[in-house]
C-alpha cells in the first residue's frame, strides 16, 4: 500500500510566528468576547465587577500589542513571500485578501472603542494588569454613548467576521478539532495505564 503523498507545509519560522500569535490572539479575543458579554449583564453591585471591567482592559491592551507584533511578523511573511513572486491577483485572493484586511481593522478598533468609552467615563481609568495607562481621549460625558455603541457594534461585527473567518478556513477547524481529540484521547489513554 502506498501512502497518499501530502504536500509541504509552510514551515518557515515567519510563519510559525504568525500562527502562534495567532493562536495567542484568538485566546484574548475569545477571553474578551465571552468576559464582556458576561461582566456587562452583571449588576453595579457586584463587588468584583470592578475587577472583571480591569482585567478586560488588560486583556484588550494585550490583544493591541499582540496585534502589533502579528503585524510586524505579517509584513516579514509578505515580504519574503512577495518579494520573490507577486501573487495572482484572482477573486479568491481578493476576497481573502478583504476578509483579513476587515479582520485586522476591526482588531485595532474594537480595543481602541474601548480605551475611548473608558476614558470618556473617567480620567486614568486603563490600566495593563495594574498599570495605569495615560489617556488617549479626553474625559468627556458627552462621548460615554459613542464609545459605548461603538465598542457594542465593532465588536459583535467584529464576532460576524470572525464566523466568516471561521468557515472559510474550515479545513483547518476540521484538522484541529481532529487533533485536539487525538490529544484527549492520548491523555485518557495514559490515565487509565
Amino acid at each position: 500500500m502506498s501512502q497518499a503523498i501530502r504536500p509541504k507545509p509552510r514551515l518557515t519560522s515567519a510563519f510559525q510566528r504568525l500562527m502562534s500569535v495567532h493562536w495567542w490572539m484568538a485566546l484574548c479575543y475569545l477571553i474578551l468576547f465571552i468576559g464582556g458579554t458576561g461582566m456587562s449583564q452583571l449588576p453595579r453591585e457586584v463587588t468584583f465587577r470592578g475587577m472583571l471591567y480591569d482585567f478586560h482592559k488588560s486583556i484588550g491592551i494585550l490583544s493591541i500589542a499582540l496585534l502589533t507584533w502579528r503585524i510586524f511578523v505579517l509584513l516579514q511573511v509578505w515580504w519574503k513571500k512577495y518579494s520573490k513572486r507577486w501573487p495572482k491577483f484572482t477573486p479568491k485572493w481578493w476576497q481573502t485578501f478583504a476578509l483579513h484586511t476587515a479582520l485586522y481593522g476591526f482588531m485595532w478598533a474594537v480595543p481602541i472603542a474601548g480605551v475611548l468609552l473608558s476614558n470618556s467615563f473617567k480620567a486614568n481609568n486603563v490600566k495593563f494588569f495594574g498599570l495605569v495607562l495615560p489617556d488617549i481621549f479626553p474625559q468627556d460625558k458627552a462621548m460615554i454613548d459613542v464609545g459605548r455603541n461603538l465598542h457594542f457594534w465593532l465588536a459583535y461585527t467584529f464576532l460576524g467576521f470572525v464566523i466568516l473567518h471561521t468557515i472559510a478556513q474550515w479545513k483547518v477547524v476540521r484538522a484541529n478539532w481532529r487533533r485536539f481529540q487525538n490529544f484527549t484521547a492520548q491523555l485518557k489513554q495514559q490515565q487509565r495505564s
